[in-house]
């Protein structure tokens, strides 16, 4: 079987100083850009529904270590702590302007302050819920949890929601261990369409 060729951002120090450098300077442009808007999402929120602006969620992190996530709340208040896939009537739960920014992602923006802090990166692999014990077990078994998570991922621009967890799984091992260059823009751009088709969301 040939070998496949790349790069393994587990343990190539270059590129993940480059990776970090580049996360730090455009999140920092972006979240100056984005705090009219975020401003103005924030008074939406408080005049839609009862319950904070942000949405702080424990989530797994670099070599399994967890930390706390930002989102713009979504949900009505009270609503159980769940992922996704396993929340009962989920939509019946999502406000008015949660619903919006849901639709397009609007509400993951808060996650660049994850970015700045470096906790995430702008590509990486989704952090897990604590609640996804499949998912956390097999990044710990696999190595793929050694990279910074992302704000979107290889995972997410190939179903999203949609594919199974070792599908993702298996999407994750290829960008941790055999990454190429260009790899990341190619994703972003991805992203793009996904977010504006709604592809793989649930």
């Amino acid at each position: 079987m040939k070998k496949p060729s790349g790069i393994d951002l587990s343990k190539s120090k270059t590129r993940n100083i480059l990776k970090r450098t580049t996360d730090i300077i455009f999140s920092l442009i972006l979240i100056i850009l984005f705090l009219p808007f975020w401003l103005l999402i924030a008074i939406a929120i408080i005049i839609d529904s009862r319950g904070s602006i942000v949405f702080k969620q424990e989530r797994v992190g670099r070599h399994s270590i967890n930390f706390n996530m930002y989102k713009f709340r979504t949900m009505k208040q009270g609503t159980i702590d769940l992922p996704a896939e396993e929340l009962p009537d989920r939509e019946s739960k999502v406000t008015r302007v949660g619903r919006f920014l849901r639709r397009f992602s609007i509400d993951e923006t808060l996650q660049l302050l994850n970015i700045l802090k470096g906790d995430m990166s702008f590509v990486g692999p989704r952090p897990s819920h604590l609640g996804q014990s499949q998912q956390i077990k097999i990044r710990k078994e696999t190595g793929t949890d050694a990279v910074r998570p992302g704000l979107t991922g290889y995972a997410v621009v190939n179903g999203r929601d949609a594919i199974s967890i070792p599908q993702k799984a298996e999407y994750d091992r290829i960008y941790v261990f055999n990454y190429r260059p260009f790899m990341d823009t190619l994703i972003i751009l991805k992203t793009f369409g996904v977010v504006l088709t709604f592809k793989g969301g649930n």
